[in-house]
């Protein structure tokens, strides 16, 4: 960064920190991972000075003959990657993606139907607080109060009965595998647009490693970071022509104005490092790599929601009257773990301060760690879950931490 190291020090001199955070944290976010050298080089190019509003082939300014051929790229890769027809690669994040969908298949107080955000649901999903349950009517379903999974036969009563519009699936911590096909059933018995949001999965189902939504979802809408490991960014996938058409329309001119262009050539590379056996390798070994840590904070009589993870995530739950989510995030950031409190079922506190902890392999999966390394994490989390008062046990834990870093860094 010779010239920014000139120009603007201070800004420089954060950047360098931040690099210096991510090499020495431990970071067990589910939706945080690392980009590769490749597509944080084509995040960085001179593509971010162009304007390019439209479509490929088909744009509102001129100069935008190569512009053209990136987007064409990244949609080609994106269909390929996911095996459906159509792609819409301009959405900014995941947020703005389903706020297309809703725009191009919803009118304002039409039902639509997702799982409710204690539950492991998103705020885009019909959450109160959030565009999506104040703008439309929003029925929420939740998982069974005993096992902690979604119950198909209670969710297709539900829908029955209120008959959505549209209805959501994926999740942001619900850590077991979505029956597509069943949801797909229980959708179309009363008409409803069946939405698979798999942000938080999309690599897992690249790998193989997590059933694919098609062809029973009538749209897919994923971000292309977390398991993906590409720029912050979104596709809007679909096997429907008129759909697909209708999304196009939202995303631009509905909502949008120009793409990002350098965020699509990013997630055009990213897609392509995606082919291949080694991302499927990598994928695989996130699954492996969260049931091992899972296995190891159950031995740890530890409480996971569910019991366990079939996929990259686990929701630790302290128990209404343990040590908070917000609190017990502290701890652990004091010791080199980076997480997120989290809202778990039932939940009895406040979003803000919660009784759970959120965590997942993606990021120290791409470092490297395997099956051994989860061991020794998962007895860490464990150690200040059970001591969350202990400061020196959490110096402790924090020299372990920066040498475990040391032996597996980051890209």
């Amino acid at each position: 960064m010779a010239i920014l190291n000139k120009q603007d020090p201070q800004i420089a001199k954060l950047i360098k920190l931040e690099d210096k955070r991510q090499q020495d944290d431990i970071v067990l976010i589910p939706s945080e991972n690392y980009a590769s050298a490749a597509v944080r080089e084509a995040l960085g190019t001179r593509l971010s000075n162009k304007y390019s509003e439209g479509y490929s082939h088909k744009r509102y300014y001129s100069g935008n003959q190569i512009i053209d051929s990136v987007e064409d790229i990244a949609k080609e890769r994106a269909i390929k990657l996911f095996k459906c027809k159509f792609a819409n690669v301009q959405a900014y994040s995941g947020s703005p993606a389903n706020m297309a969908i809703y725009m191009a298949l919803m009118e304002p107080g039409d039902t639509v139907m997702g799982l409710s955000l204690p539950h492991g649901g998103h705020l885009t999903h019909g959450w109160p607080v959030n565009f999506s349950g104040k703008f439309y009517k929003s029925v929420q379903y939740e998982v069974d109060k005993k096992t902690e999974r979604l119950d198909l036969k209670k969710i297709g009563k539900l829908i029955r009965k209120t008959k959505p519009k549209m209805i959501f699936t994926g999740a942001t911590a619900y850590s077991r595998v979505w029956e597509w096909r069943e949801f797909s059933k229980i959708a179309k018995s009363v008409k409803a647009c069946l939405i698979a949001d798999i942000s938080h999965i999309a690599g897992l189902v690249v790998a193989g490693v997590h059933p694919s939504p098609f062809p029973y979802a009538d749209v897919v809408m994923t971000t292309t970071h977390k398991t993906l490991r590409g720029p912050r960014g979104a596709l809007i996938l679909t096997n429907n022509e008129e759909i697909a058409q209708k999304i196009d329309k939202a995303v631009f001119p509905g909502l949008q104005g120009g793409p990002h262009d350098n965020q699509t050539a990013a997630i055009a590379v990213a897609l392509r490092e995606a082919q291949g056996k080694p991302f499927r390798t990598y994928g695989a070994q996130i699954v492996k790599n969260a049931k091992e840590l899972a296995k190891t904070l159950l031995a740890n009589n530890i409480r996971l929601v569910s019991g366990g993870t079939d996929n990259h995530l686990i929701l630790i739950d302290l128990g209404a009257s343990g040590p908070t989510g917000k609190d017990m995030q502290n701890a652990l950031y004091e010791a080199g773990l980076s997480t997120n409190k989290n809202t778990v079922p039932n939940e009895t506190r406040s979003p803000f301060v919660t009784s759970g902890i959120r965590i997942g392999t993606p990021a120290i999966t791409t470092r490297g760690m395997k099956e051994p390394q989860m061991r020794l994490i998962g007895s860490f989390i464990a150690q200040i879950i059970k001591d969350p008062e202990n400061e020196s046990l959490r110096k402790e834990i924090k020299k372990e931490v920066l040498e475990l870093t040391k032996r597996f860094p980051t890209p």
